[in-house]
């Protein structure tokens, strides 16, 4: 459902993902936009490569710790999150939920994973 929208924006979903995490908190270590997405850094170097050759992002190894490297959001990605703040409530009007409906299908998501990350982190 999210691939109109995206292809719009000429984002893949798991890009997208990144750029919401992003619009959240600007400026992060790859190390922190895996631990917020869950993913390590050999899937998120090739994505974060991608979103940079777009000029929506930029990585720059940290000074403290050449191991580090550090994610920024260009202008053109600022930009970019007015594109794509409908997105949601497009999807929301699509599937014909109610908003408390995805409220607490999400608090459930967010119990289940923390269950999975307790248990097997």
């Amino acid at each position: 459902m999210y691939r109109p929208f995206l292809d719009q924006l000429d984002l893949t979903y798991p890009q997208y993902l990144v750029m919401l995490v992003l619009w959240e908190n600007d400026q992060l270590s790859i190390k922190e936009i895996g631990e917020r997405l869950l993913l390590d850094s050999g899937t998120l170097t090739p994505l974060l490569k991608r979103l940079e050759q777009k000029n929506y992002l930029s990585r720059t190894r940290s000074e403290e710790d050449e191991r580090s490297v550090h994610i920024t959001l260009t202008g053109q990605g600022k930009t970019l999150r007015s594109s794509a703040i409908g997105i949601p409530g497009a999807l929301t009007c699509a599937i014909d939920v109610k908003p408390e409906e995805l409220l607490n299908l999400q608090q459930k998501l967010i119990e289940l994973l923390s269950k999975i990350i307790q248990n097997h982190g």
